[in-house]
């Protein structure tokens, strides 16, 4: 047994393993085949998702690179979901939980079959936090690939996406476009194969891991339709080899320092809330210790760069043309703000990966200089008070303002609260509070997408703020707090609010409360009662009775 075959030569070497090699012959295996480290490639294809639906290509890809490397590529699938189909239904609560699912099934895949390594392949939200907590619990050389970003479409010659299409619900809710025009941007916002387009979860995630460096440099810019992306998946099946011989293993490379330069990157880019959650969760999986306030320690010394959609001008495949992410981590390590002596998968550290990286074209408008940021802070503010005692997640780019005061309109569910904004009875001054959406009371902790957008739409950005023990798609924005804690379920404050009250969210104190004096906090507590849950038999209920806060990464293995 060698060492780059320490789990594949137990399932194949010796004669008592004929009936295992006589298996594998049957799925195309040859003499030869059976002396070479076999590399699982978890490819996350689907029809259900434009993200997905070209993976099954880049997989094979990833096959070629690795046999061409001396190994032999296996295969093999894991489930996706399609968060932008199921946003703002009952679905919608299967997206987070898919996450676990995904992290369970590489898991036992790999962990069955022996597999010396893996290449994943992913496309939509959760597979790549998925993939990656997979990779932290085996602790086998691992590459992730990124499936790449959708081309933008054109509507009247603007670029569009999927967040177009949900904002222009809002227009249509307030009589802003016609039939005709919702129709029209329904029909040309997704022309093809790719995640979405804007600095959304997909495109800040990838480049979370790409931070990680779990990725292979500028993985995470590229166009999913392209030779580059082909190229990045063979090459990800040859690294994947060469970290074998390394001896590198994910918790090699998965380190506090790590996580401190994804936070860094996704910071730089304006990125989304889901990362707070799902790099919490990579890191537990690790055993990095890693917390809610690391996000406000590591984001008061980093600037909000990219000016990217949704809140800014320019959509991710704008940002590949112009050279990718490896610029801005250049820029980021030349100010001192990344760990350049981080490990990757390339077997060379952060600084060396940079070494002869090119800085961005001159005249440029989508990263901005240190000089002209578009927030000299980080925008994923952590919020804390009466009604977040164990935290919050606020996305705040500077352009909603820094403090909002407003009454409180109450709805226990996702789809209450949609029907009230485009029935026109939230109005200026509002705080919309939905809750028992959390981890365990929704359960699943669905994205509050459709609402937010619909706001948007409305022109309410400046006027309405959102609350939430759900959690936000990065599609959305406006001012906007998500992962409550304690959670409504769990008897968070957020279940004592009524309409009418008043709430404070201070983003310059990092403080949200609702303004009410202690004695009438205490006799609501007292009077509140936990709901029934929602399920009691299914994934649904496995789920609620195992998932942990939303705080510490919404994690189901603890």
């Amino acid at each position: 047994m060698s060492e780059i075959r320490k789990f594949s030569s137990l399932v194949v070497d010796g004669n008592d393993r004929a009936p295992n090699r006589s298996m594998l012959r049957a799925t195309g295996f040859k003499d030869e085949d059976f002396q070479k480290p076999q590399i699982g490639i978890v490819s996350t294809w689907s029809m259900l998702t434009p993200c997905n639906m070209h993976i099954n290509e880049l997989a094979d890809k990833a096959v070629e690179g690795t046999d061409a490397a001396g190994g032999k590529g296996i295969i093999f699938g894991t489930i996706t979901v399609a968060d932008g189909i199921s946003m703002g239904t009952e679905g919608m609560k299967y997206s987070l939980v898919s996450r676990e699912v995904i992290a369970d099934s590489v898991e036992t895949v790999a962990g069955c079959e022996g597999f010396d390594g893996l290449v994943a392949v992913g496309g939509c939200d959760k597979n790549m936090p998925g993939c990656l907590i997979a990779m932290a619990r085996l602790n086998r050389p691992s590459v992730f690939v990124y499936g790449g970003t959708i081309l933008p479409g054109c509507y009247h010659g603007q670029n569009v996406d999927i967040v177009s299409v949900f904002e222009a619900v809002g227009k249509h809710a307030a009589q802003k476009i016609s039939d005709h025009e919702l129709k029209e941007i329904e029909s040309c916002a997704i022309p093809g194969p790719g995640s979405c387009g804007g600095m959304y979860t997909a495109n800040t995630m990838a480049s979370a891991i790409e931070a990680l460096g779990m990725s292979l440099p500028n993985s995470s810019m590229q166009i999913a339709v392209s030779r580059e992306k082909e190229l990045d998946c063979f090459n990800a099946g040859q690294a994947v080899l060469n970290l074998l011989k390394l001896g590198i293993k994910p918790r090699d490379i998965l380190t506090k320092k790590a996580f401190e330069n994804a936070i860094t990157v996704v910071t730089a880019l304006g990125g989304s809330t889901n990362a707070v959650l799902h790099l919490l969760a990579i890191a537990d999986a690790v055993g990095v210790k890693l917390t809610l306030d690391d996000f406000t320690r590591v984001g008061k010394k980093a600037p909000v760069l990219a000016d990217l959609k949704p809140s800014g001008r320019f959509v991710a495949a704008e940002l590949a043309a112009i050279g990718g992410l490896l610029p801005l981590m250049k820029m980021l390590l030349d100010k001192g703000l990344l760990h350049g002596d981080c490990l990757t998968v390339t077997g060379k550290t952060v600084r060396e990966n940079l070494a002869n990286v090119k800085s961005y074209p001159a005249g440029q408008e989508i990263i901005r200089p240190f000089e002209n940021p578009i927030k000299k802070e980080g925008h994923l503010v952590i919020l804390y008070g009466n009604l977040a005692s164990e935290g919050a997640v606020a996305k705040i780019t500077g352009k909603e303002g820094l403090v909002f005061t407003g009454r409180a309109k109450v709805f226990d569910s996702e789809e209450a609260a949609l029907k009230a904004i485009l029935d026109g009875k939230v109005v200026k001054g509002d705080v919309v509070v939905v809750r028992y959406e959390g981890p365990r009371g929704g359960p699943g902790m669905r994205e509050m997408l459709s609402p937010t957008s619909a706001i948007m739409g409305k022109g309410l950005g400046k006027d309405v703020a959102l609350i939430t023990d759900g959690r936000f798609s990065g599609g959305s924005h406006g001012f906007v707090v998500g992962h409550i804690t304690p959670e409504a379920f769990n008897g968070g404050l957020l279940g004592i609010i009524k309409n009418g009250d008043t709430i404070t969210i201070d983003a310059a104190k990092r403080q949200i409360n609702l303004d009410l004096p202690a004695a009438e906090i205490k006799k609501r507590q007292k009077a509140w009662k936990q709901p029934k849950p929602r399920y009691t038999k299914g994934v649904l209920a496995k789920y609620a009775k195992l998932v942990t806060s939303a705080s510490t990464g919404a994690v189901t293995d603890k």
